[in-house]
């Protein structure tokens, strides 16, 4: 294997992989508040279709479109989000159905299908997407330019939230609180800390990430719009957040890693490594499967276990 074909499979990794990180990096913050959020694919979708279409509306310089196609996004996850947080914290339902619920009803076959109909999205060019920027001159460097200083802002911006996550979760007071709700919210309350407001807002923050990580899709790696267009995407980042045992750090590799193996079909084929498309449309499943089998093992609970609350219902007149 040549080292260009090398090259080509880390940066192609990073590119799939960012999408991943932003969506599990939200599901990680909402789980550890004690909330589980199957929607994410819906909620990838609706940022997806929603970031294109405005992007698709908006003229003069790029950088201004894409950004307030980030917002419609975001927008549009947190409000996903917000329904699934009102049915599971307040009314207490089963989290499981609801996040299924919104997968079905955001997803391929519903309201950004619908959506992207109504403005008539499918067959056109995206009109702005992200490229990727020379940081500092540096881009060209071999090995190491292409990889580190030839990304888009997007890559450069999922790093610095997992690593503010990271400090968030493990030195702040407020990551501390928020540990505490995913692990025992009645200790939480009984020390003052608003079990709600922490799911309410971690839930909130969560749905937004999985928008913009569905908008990167539309803008950045396919710029266009098809239904369905993050094929499975969602399921893939729920599967990361129990592959990196709750950590941000560890997200953040393993985004990169299933990222490089969506793209290995793309590349392989480019090199002329023919091999039937389902393989390689399948090999990210069946890596996810893998590793979540081995990481539910008997060592891995004991060592690394979920939160403790996760996908309980509180109330403060249960205790």
């Amino acid at each position: 294997m040549n080292n260009g074909l090398v090259i080509t499979l880390i940066t192609s990794g990073i590119v799939y992989g960012t999408p991943l990180v932003l969506a599990g990096l939200g599901e990680l913050l909402t789980e550890r508040s004690g909330v589980l959020n199957l929607g994410l694919e819906g909620m990838m979708l609706m940022g997806a279709v929603c970031a294109f279409a405005v992007s698709q509306n908006l003229g003069g310089p790029s950088w201004l479109a894409l950004v307030v196609a980030l917002i419609a996004a975001i927008v549009a996850g947190t409000l996903m989000s917000l329904i699934h947080a009102f049915v599971t914290i307040t009314l207490r339902a089963n989290q499981v159905v609801s996040g299924l619920a919104l997968t079905i009803f955001g997803g391929a076959v519903g309201l950004s299908s619908y959506l992207a109909g109504v403005w008539h999205l499918g067959g056109t060019p995206g009109r702005h997407r992200f490229g990727p920027i020379d940081v500092f001159g540096l881009g060209n460097l071999p090995i190491v330019g292409p990889i580190f200083f030839h990304q888009d802002v997007i890559v450069y911006l999922t790093v610095v939230l997992v690593a503010c996550a990271a400090w968030y979760l493990h030195h702040t007071r407020i990551g501390l609180h928020l540990r505490a709700v995913g692990e025992n919210p009645h200790a939480a309350d009984s020390m003052g800390v608003n079990v709600t407001r922490y799911r309410y807002v971690h839930t909130l923050v969560g749905g937004a990430l999985a928008g913009v990580g569905g908008a990167y899709f539309s803008l950045a790696i396919t710029p266009s719009w098809t239904n369905g267009l993050t094929t499975g995407a969602g399921w893939i980042a729920l599967g990361l957040v129990i592959f990196a045992f709750w950590r941000p750090g560890l997200l953040l590799i393993g985004g990169y890693l299933f990222g490089l193996i969506t793209g290995l079909g793309f590349n392989l084929q480019a090199h002329g490594v023919t091999l039937p498309p389902e393989v390689f449309s399948a090999l990210p499943y069946f890596v996810a499967i893998v590793a979540l089998v081995l990481v539910s093992s008997v060592w891995g609970k004991r060592r690394l276990a979920a939160p403790a609350a996760l996908a309980q219902p509180y109330a403060r007149e249960e205790r």
